[in-house]
């Protein structure tokens, strides 16, 4: 199991195939899928403000269950689903941890006697432990895991003695209203907030040295409580906002296989240590103009310790992506994920915002990751100024497949 110091899991809350079938497999009597909606905390966004909050023991599926999907949108008080150009919704990450049973919550440190559970992505200490997290795409990305397949939580197995389950939300969101580059805002560039004069001096990076005054933007200058520039005279009211969570699963018994989730990121500089192969994920970049080409492409070759079978792929990206690509060692294409830009008004279509990224749903069996092979990540952009830009591969990985036969189904929420 790897797990994650509550020190460092402390610094989160302030970071950080295309294919239209689905493949079904027919098995014994059939687990009745559940389904339950969720909303988290609310809190409080004005015209320019930044939230970037941690939520403690979410509601979440009990007992030893296999989630199917979790999908997740921002919504006002009356339940409405609120557009990105009002609030951009960076990301939400949900994190599993342990906390003892008969555990006081008295004392000042809110993660005091956690133990955080990561997911199986080889990123250092902190960084990317979700299990699920997206960002503008949450609508437009399906996270539906195909049968027999799920991933496994609540295994009292895996729990240590004494402790129990439980979840939190971190979010990060920007409300945009009023705000003299909407743009600007979203890339977190540091010239357009309030930051303290001694920023650079007192702001650690990802390194946990001092912010480079190069550092133009991104999670670093998006703290909870600062304020984007406004055009002057903007007066909009405040409101409170909610994350609304759906979450399918079914009961674990014999019939489920449990899926492996693993974040690979475009920014891991990875490198060697003798026998040991040390990880250093940035998270994040920034893309400086550079040369002619139309794209801009950063790379990572990451090796896996331990393989399968790729059930289900995706990536979380920000504007001005062009699409990310998951190649085998041998330069086999295992999985390209492509971005739907928004055209309209309404929320899940605002033009020229990410909103859905594709999904691979390669036919179970037939995309194979073997065990100690070097995959290579890929992100690409557009070649211009952008700031705090993403580029993570999703995948869930299979170590076994059903015995009995598969058989397509017609799906057309690939990308909605």
């Amino acid at each position: 199991m790897r797990f994650i110091s509550k020190a460092l899991i402390f610094s989160l809350s302030t970071l950080v195939l295309l294919s239209s079938t689905t493949y079904s497999i027919y098995q014994g009597p059939q687990n009745p899928i559940k389904s339950a909606t969720f909303l988290s905390e609310s809190f409080k966004v004005g015209p320019g403000s930044i939230v970037n909050k941690a939520f403690l023991d979410i509601q979440f599926p009990r007992g030893h269950v296999g989630v199917k999907s979790f999908d997740a949108e921002l919504v006002d008080e009356e339940g409405n689903s609120v557009p990105l150009y009002d609030t951009y919704l960076h990301h939400f990450f949900a994190i599993k941890y342990f906390i003892k049973s008969n555990m006081s919550k008295d004392g000042h440190d809110p993660f005091e006697g956690f133990i955080f559970k990561r997911n199986e992505g080889m990123c250092n200490s902190y960084i990317l432990p979700h299990y699920w997290g997206l960002g503008t795409e949450s609508r437009g990305t399906t996270s539906k895991i195909p049968d027999p397949f799920a991933v496994e939580h609540g295994n009292p197995a895996y729990i240590p003695p004494g402790y129990q389950e439980k979840w939190l939300l971190n979010i990060m969101a920007i409300d945009t209203r009023g705000a003299q580059d909407k743009k600007g805002c979203t890339e977190c560039r540091c010239d357009l907030f309030n930051l303290p004069k001694d920023f650079y001096n007192v702001t650690m990076g990802i390194d946990g040295k001092p912010l480079s005054t190069n550092y133009k933007g991104g999670i670093f200058c998006c703290h909870d409580d600062l304020q984007c520039k406004l055009k002057k005279g903007v007066k909009a009211p405040s409101r409170k906002l909610s994350l609304r969570y759906k979450i399918t699963w079914v009961e674990w018994d014999k019939h489920q296989i449990p899926l492996k989730f693993y974040i690979l990121d475009s920014t891991d500089r990875v490198r060697k240590n003798g026998t040991s192969t040390i990880h250093d994920c940035q998270a994040e970049y920034s893309v400086m103009r550079d040369g002619e080409s139309d794209y801009h492409v950063q790379k990572a070759n990451i090796p896996m310790e331990k393989g399968g079978y790729l059930i289900y792929g995706t990536t979380h990206m920000h504007a001005g992506a062009v699409n990310a690509t998951l190649y085998g060692q041998d330069g086999r294409t295992l999985c390209t994920s492509t971005p739907k830009y928004g055209t309209g008004n309404e929320a899940g279509n605002e033009e020229g915002y990410a909103v859905g990224m594709s999904v691979c749903y390669p036919k179970p069996g037939s995309v194979k990751i073997n065990d100690g092979e070097t995959l290579t990540v890929e992100s690409r952009y557009e070649n211009g100024f952008l700031t705090g830009v993403m580029g993570q591969v999703y995948i869930y990985v299979a170590e076994k497949l059903p015995k009995e036969r598969i058989s397509p189904q017609d799906n057309s929420s690939v990308l909605m």
